[in-house]
């Protein structure tokens, strides 16, 4: 799982795999498209792509999202078969033809057993003979999922028996999560009666009054055992049994409500219709996300910010955002605030997808809260508190490594993650051959016994 992880498509992977907008294409406008499915007065969030070689206003609210064709105005129902092989097979970059049409799911197989996937379902599934799979969801006609014969394999070896991610027990969400639970808490238990056990018999004399495999075992469990227990104990808190841990981030909502500036109304933006901002956004942009930033509405383009009244630019001005979080944080204040160039100890990222420069502002509300701002887009990234905070060590430090320094010259986490890997593996291992053979001896006492 250092590598390989549990098969997924990362936004970079989305964004480099779409197709630019076609400007010329877009002649309804997005208040226009909303009309023809509105639910709500606002949607929550609405983007500009391109589907099926048309462009699409995509409408989200809470959940559910509505999709209609931003050429003729008219709402997307549902996918076609037809229509899904073409947008997988764009998605490939393969002829059509090439495709095998492997069925309709209407329930999680392996690759779509998360919770995520259920709002997308039905799913239509097509493979290539090199082992490639796209799952295209049929309410959104967006590809969903990507596999390949080696992510597979890799995640059979990694993730899955990880995460304990096999579909039948992974579909169950309740069952899956107190399976979890209860096995890494066994396990710390466990490891904690190991070490007090081997600490009792090592200590008084100093030395280890073992052979063999015993002997092995009481070195390795002394080297690695506290590593053993706090991994089991990390993948513990992954499940977030401590409610208590997470905090309250309500002032991270408060501030993020106030970056927006209240609820998108379309309307706004037709002083600036998204064929000329996309002229402004440069050729081959391939998303349109219309945003507002205190209560001014704003196009963001794929790397650069459109506003509506003004000219391009690449990021939001830092001080007017800090204005923004001190106006919603009353009576609380700025205590530290300063732009991030690179990763610290709580704002960071083994495969660098946390967006930087973010601004990085600390308050001295009861909460100690601190928070991480993306210029490009204005949004929270990261929130912690007092409580927060210790989930960030207790879970990601101790489970993963996740630790600045080491992230900051790989491969020293590589390496130190192997040897810890390498001890715990042996510790098992040897406690596995220990176990089997108290096994045998019970076995072959036993039938010794019987007449």
């Amino acid at each position: 799982m250092m590598y390989w992880g549990f098969p997924e498509i990362s936004p970079a992977e989305r964004l480099s795999r779409a197709a630019p907008l076609a400007p010329a294409a877009i002649r309804v406008t997005p208040e226009a498209a909303w009309d023809r499915v509105r639910q709500f007065a606002t949607p929550d969030t609405t983007r500009l792509t391109m589907l099926d070689s048309r462009p699409v206003y995509r409408f989200r609210t809470g959940r559910s999202e509505a999709i209609v064709y931003a050429d003729t105005g008219e709402p997307l129902l549902t996918a076609s078969r037809d229509m899904a092989l073409r947008i997988a097979a764009a998605w490939m970059q393969r002829p059509a033809p090439e495709a095998t049409f492997d069925g309709l799911l209407r329930d999680a197989d392996q690759w779509t057993v998360s919770g995520e996937y259920r709002a997308l379902r039905p799913l239509l599934k097509f493979s290539w003979s090199d082992g490639d799979q796209v799952y295209v969801s049929t309410l959104t006609g967006e590809v969903v999922q990507h596999t390949t014969r080696l992510s597979r394999r890799a995640a059979y070896f990694g993730a899955i028996p990880h995460w304990l991610y096999w579909t039948p027990l992974r579909k169950n969400g309740p069952a899956w999560n107190k399976v979890v639970v209860w096995s890494s808490g066994i396990g710390t238990v466990a490891g904690i009666l190991g070490l007090t056990a081997g600490a009792w018999i090592y200590l008084p004399r100093r030395r280890i009054p073992y052979q063999g495999q015993k002997r092995w075992h009481m070195i390795l469990g002394l080297a690695f055992g506290t590593l053993a227990c706090t991994w089991a104990f990390s993948g513990l808190l992954s499940m977030e049994p401590f409610q208590w841990l997470l905090g309250d981030n309500q002032a991270a909502f408060d501030i993020q409500a106030a970056l927006r500036g209240g609820p998108l109304d379309l309307k706004v933006f037709s002083a600036k219709p998204p064929r000329d901002a996309l002229d402004q956004a440069g050729p081959n942009t391939k998303t349109l996300e219309f945003a507002l930033f205190d209560g001014e509405p704003h196009y963001l383009a794929d790397s650069r910010i459109i506003p509506v009244r003004g000219d391009p630019s690449v990021q939001f001005d830092p001080a007017r955002i800090l204005k923004l979080v001190a106006e919603a944080s009353r009576p609380a204040t700025i205590t530290e605030s300063r732009v991030l160039t690179e990763y610290d100890a709580y704002y960071l990222d083994r495969h660098r997808q946390h967006p930087l420069p973010a601004l990085f502002v600390r308050l001295n509300d009861p909460q100690a809260s601190t928070l991480y701002i993306d210029l490009k887009t204005a949004q929270i990234v990261e929130a912690y508190n007092n409580r927060s905070r210790w989930n960030r060590w207790l879970y990601h430090g101790l489970h993963s490594w996740n630790l600045p320094w080491l992230y900051r010259h790989r491969p020293a986490w590589d390496i130190m993650v192997m040897v810890f890997l390498a001890g715990g593996a042996s510790l098992t291992v040897t406690a596995m051959i220990i176990g089997f053979q108290l096994l045998r001896r019970k076995l072959r006492f036993n039938r010794e016994l019987t007449p």
